[in-house]
């Protein structure tokens, strides 16, 4: 008798057990903070010859610009000035507008950047002008940031220009002015020289002032 007593308090002893452990870990997953999934972006569209590439997060104001700069390079004769213009505006406004971009690291207008020039690039804009952009990785940035509009070619001018051992005798000069829609950035940056060669099929940018 004395012995199935023992047994039934060992039991009931090993039932609250497992009952203080599951309720440990329902606690435990109630209250430890849930790590958000990163979403990975996907490319929507891309214009392989010239490696220009399309990711689903950006604003339509660019996917818009993205299409005008299709329509352009399948034509069968390129305009080259048309050419010219469609990208600056496209850098000015991917690279400017911070907004939509997830972090310091991530730059905008790479994919119009000359790639002797990237690294070099990449690093002067996390040191200057993506300096305090904060991480939105997980999507519950409160920072304001600037966001391009109002974006207008002044001038297209081809001359001459030297970089390393490329000497492109029909380079672009292209000087741009823009805005933001908000009052809040109205000292920032609102114009700019951009230089482009020829690098093979396409104009890359080797130059920003």
């Amino acid at each position: 008798m004395k012995i199935k007593k023992k047994i039934k308090r060992i039991i009931i002893g090993i039932i609250i057990v497992a009952l203080l452990v599951l309720l440990g870990f329902v606690i435990y997953k109630q209250f430890t903070p849930k790590e958000k999934e990163v979403k990975e972006v996907k490319i929507v569209s891309k214009i392989d010859e010239y490696g220009y590439k399309l990711k689903e997060n950006k604003p339509k104001e660019y996917k818009k610009m993205f299409e005008e700069l299709e329509e352009i390079l399948k034509a069968e004769e390129v305009d080259e000035e048309a050419y010219v213009k469609k990208i600056s505006e496209m850098f000015i406004y991917d690279f400017y507008s911070l907004n939509d971009k997830d972090a310091k690291t991530d730059i905008g207008g790479v994919d119009f950047v000359y790639s002797g020039t990237l690294e070099n690039f990449l690093q002067n804009a996390q040191n200057t002008y993506y300096k305090y952009v904060e991480s939105n990785i997980y999507g519950n940035r409160n920072q304001k940031l600037p966001i391009v509009k109002d974006i207008e070619i002044q001038s297209v001018e081809k001359a001459p220009f030297a970089y390393g051992d490329q000497n492109d005798e029909n380079a672009y000069s292209v000087v741009v002015t823009w805005d933001y829609t908000d009052s809040d950035f109205a000292t920032y940056q609102k114009s700019a020289t951009l230089k482009f060669i020829h690098d093979g099929v396409k104009l890359s940018l080797v130059e920003l002032q």
